[in-house]
Formats: structure tokens, sequence, C-alpha cells
């Protein structure tokens, strides 16, 4: 079930009901020596939101052997957002978190990884910053982060930080590393979604319009990624119930500045202005499978970063959306992660 739901996510195209989306993953194992800890972070960046999505959020910390054993010693932080219609407890089950962590200990490699909820009543918040949904992008970089160095024993600097996510996550990845490089040393996008500007027709535009905000449950697991696009990307406090511009006007015809509102939003139309943002981290890691429904829009963005010359890390393996996440996150994107980072071991 997660596995389908996950898929599903890369095209946001399916119609599976959008009920699916509390789904719930096989609880992960821990192996010995890893500690999890599953706490609350309050984010002052999302009080006041007009969805009434809470600005209380559970976040699973998971945390080496050694954090145990050497209380002098401080480590490394990799954030790890989840994607759109899922859960982060349940992100963190499926990925198996705390195995990943585990076995790059055993290999000398020692991190915290820390998954935080961002699921909203659309279902996800596409890691925006909305009068609607709440600002979702500042709470990663600043009330999460402060929320963990405060915590825990973490390298609290940007050479102690990366960011790494999958689809929404990805594209969660994107958006905020490029919004808030001074935070991040260095950033992986799984599979990222939403890489290119969101467009519709007049009439899918005026689909969407038409969903009772009653209905949103019942509407399907694509039209609800639509929804959520919105209310992050075209907030309107004064258009109850859903407080959006939708991207229909009374005439029918599409309104061009909503759509140029999801445009600005789109980490491809960004990098052109971030280039110096993105210079700034010490990687960049993107990967995609050559089975995966958005390999061809996550290949316009490492052609994006090609042309400005940015140095990252690029590759299509052999997988699907979601077949493959787990095993490369632990097996490629720590060890990866741990060749740039300060892991706090001199």
């Amino acid at each position: 079930m997660i596995r389908n739901l996950l898929a599903a996510s890369a095209a946001l195209l399916l119609a599976v009901p959008a009920a699916a989306q509390n789904i719930t993953a096989p609880d992960a194992v821990v192996p010995a020596g890893i500690t999890v800890e599953a706490i609350t972070v309050h984010g002052a960046s999302l009080e006041g939101n007009l969805e009434g999505n809470s600005p209380l959020r559970e976040v699973m910390v998971v945390l080496p052997p050694s954090y145990a054993t050497d209380p002098e010693r401080r480590f490394p932080v990799v954030y790890y957002l989840h994607g759109f219609a899922i859960s982060g407890r349940d992100f963190y089950d499926y990925m198996q978190v705390p195995t990943a962590v585990a076995t790059n200990a055993a290999a000398g490699r020692e991190f915290i990884v820390v998954v935080p909820d961002t699921l909203t009543a659309m279902g996800g918040s596409m890691y925006s910053n909305s009068v609607t949904t709440g600002n979702f992008r500042d709470f990663i970089a600043t009330d999460l982060v402060a929320a963990i160095d405060a915590q825990y024993r973490t390298i609290p600097s940007r050479e102690g930080r990366a960011l790494v996510g999958h689809s929404m996550g990805g594209y969660g990845t994107l958006v905020v590393g490029m919004t808030h490089p001074e935070v991040f040393d260095s950033i992986w996008a799984q599979s990222p979604c939403c890489v290119s500007a969101r467009r519709e027709t007049p009439e899918s535009a005026a689909a969407m319009a038409a969903v009772p905000r009653e209905g949103v449950d019942q509407a399907g697991f694509g039209m609800r990624a639509g929804l959520a696009s919105a209310v992050a990307w075209s907030p309107n406090p004064q258009k109850p119930p859903f407080y959006v511009d939708w991207a229909v006007n009374e005439e029918g015809a599409l309104d061009e500045l909503v759509l140029a509102r999801w445009a600005a939003n789109s980490p491809l139309a960004m990098v052109s202005s971030r280039v110096a943002a993105l210079r700034s981290f010490d990687g960049i890691g993107l990967d995609v499978g050559n089975r995966d429904g958005l390999v061809t829009d996550d290949t316009l963005i490492h052609q994006e970063f090609a042309k400005f010359g940015l140095d990252h890390f690029w590759e299509v393996y052999d997988g699907t959306h979601t077949d493959r996440i787990g095993p490369r996150f632990q097996d490629v994107v720590l060890p990866w992660l741990a060749e740039r980072l300060d892991m706090g071991t001199e």
C-alpha cells in the first residue's frame, strides 16, 4: 500500500482516494545502539495559518551509537523531508531510517537524522511559505533547526547540516536550500517533484475550483495534490473556505497572474536567480529512477544546473519512484554527505 501511494506521488495525477494519506507502514527496526526519540517542535512560523494546520509538529530524531557513549562529542545532522500524502513518522518507517543510521555508523559515519512531519489538511505543505498553509519553508530552516540545535549535541553551524528529501520532500530540499543557503552545507533531492512550473487547462482549473471544502477527502490523489499546490502558492486570505486564488477566472479563462505565482515556486525557474546560493553549497545531489515518471522533469533541472556551471552529482539509476529510495539513502546519500559535512571527529 505505501509503495503504491508513494509511486502515485511521482506524477501527481493518479486518482488514489485522498483518505489513503492516513496510511501506516510497518514500524522501523531499531538496531542495537540506536536511539529514537519522537519529539514535538513548536513552529512559530506556522502560527495563525488560515487552514488550521497545527504549529505543533512531531519530529522523529534518530541518534547514532556514539551519542550515548561519547557525551562530549557533537554530531552532524541530516534533515530528511517526506513526500506528499504521507506523515513524517510513516516516511521514517518506510525508509528504515534507524537501520540507515546504524549501517553508516558501523562504517565510521555517524549522523543524527531528523524527520519532521509536515502533513497538512490538503496532504502536504509543499515546503512553501503561505498564509493559508503556514510558512513551512521557514519552519524547516528556522524553527526546526533551532529546536534540534537547542535539544541535541549537534554541530550547530552550516558545516554540520544537510538537507535531503524525496518527491515533494525533494522539491522542498531544492527550494528550502535555495532560499536558506546559509543554514545547510549540502543538499540532495531524491526524485524531486514539481520541478517545472505547474500548468492547468481551463477545464482542469475549473474542476479544481469546483471541489467543495468538505469534499477534499474524496477528491482523489491528483486533485488533492493540485489543491495543496494552489493553497501554498496562490493564497488569498479574502477568499474562504480554501483561502486561495484559483487558476481560472470568472469568465472561465486561465488566470495568468495566478499561474505566474505558481511558476515563481518552480525550482527550475528559481535556478537562474539563485546561482550564488547554489554555488555556496559543498555538495548538491540529484537522482531519479529510469522508470520514474519524474525522470524527464528532473533531467531538466540537472541540465539547468549544468548550464550555469553548478557542480553537482547526478544519476539516473535503474528503479521506479520508490523501490530503491531507502537503500540509496543508506548506501549512496549518507556516505556522500559524510565526505562533505563536518563529522565532528577531529
